[in-house]
């Protein structure tokens, strides 16, 4: 991780202090990674933000991904569709049970949660709304934190409203890494706004700077 890591202010991530609570099961780990997983919580202007950070991974991206876009309930979502078509990534809609994999995005279905579970599996809850979201980037973070702990990294994109605050949270309290688009390249400031305000917050980066800080800290010093 050494000049790219350190041209992005990447390394001065640090272990986790706190002694932490088991887990039933420890999930898979993907070879030759930091890394195993990479959430990212996303509303309005998430689309187009989206597109351009997948668009910019390299198809062999060694971590999965989980997004949480917050969509109309009333309509079938065709952000997978639309995604997969910008990005040489896998890209699908979530489906309960899917077990995540290297270079494969799984995007929360409108009206559903999205969890990640210890054995690296994934589950659709419609239990009730939090905070009036589902789904909910506060329950996927919390979720991701408690799995994947310090091999986590969430990221919060373009979006209003505060969603994504308190998993940031749970992400550095079980020794995760925190990643947020800066204000200059956001469509809209709240949700990021709203990560950076909890102090909690390893990176503020643009748009243009999130995959390559990515691919650093999943490959050790790899580039796009």
């Amino acid at each position: 991780m050494e000049p790219i890591a350190r041209a992005v202010g990447l390394d001065n991530v640090s272990p986790p202090e706190a002694e932490l609570p088991p887990r039933e099961e420890i999930p898979p780990r993907f070879p030759g990674v930091g890394f195993d997983i990479v959430g990212v919580a996303c509303s309005a202007g998430g689309l187009v933000a989206l597109s351009h950070l997948l668009s910019l991974l390299p198809s062999g991206f060694k971590a999965g991904f989980v997004v949480v876009q917050h969509l109309d309930p009333r309509h079938r979502s065709l952000m997978a569709e639309i995604l997969g078509r910008r990005t040489g990534l896998m890209v699908k809609e979530a489906a309960d049970g899917d077990r995540l994999g290297p270079a494969t995005v799984y995007i929360a279905p409108p009206d559903r949660h999205l969890l990640v579970n210890c054995n690296g599996s994934l589950s659709l809850s419609q239990s009730g709304l939090v905070h009036f979201l589902r789904p909910s980037a506060d329950l996927m973070f919390e979720s991701l934190a408690f799995s994947y702990r310090e091999r986590a990294i969430a990221v919060v994109l373009t979006g209003t409203g505060s969603d994504g605050a308190m998993g940031v949270r749970a992400i550095k309290k079980m020794g995760g890494t925190v990643i947020v688009q800066d204000r200059g390249s956001s469509q809209f400031f709240g949700m990021p706004g709203a990560a950076i305000e909890t102090g909690q917050v390893d990176f503020v980066l643009s748009l243009d700077e999130i995959p390559l800080a990515l691919v650093t800290l999943v490959t050790g010093g790899g580039a796009p």
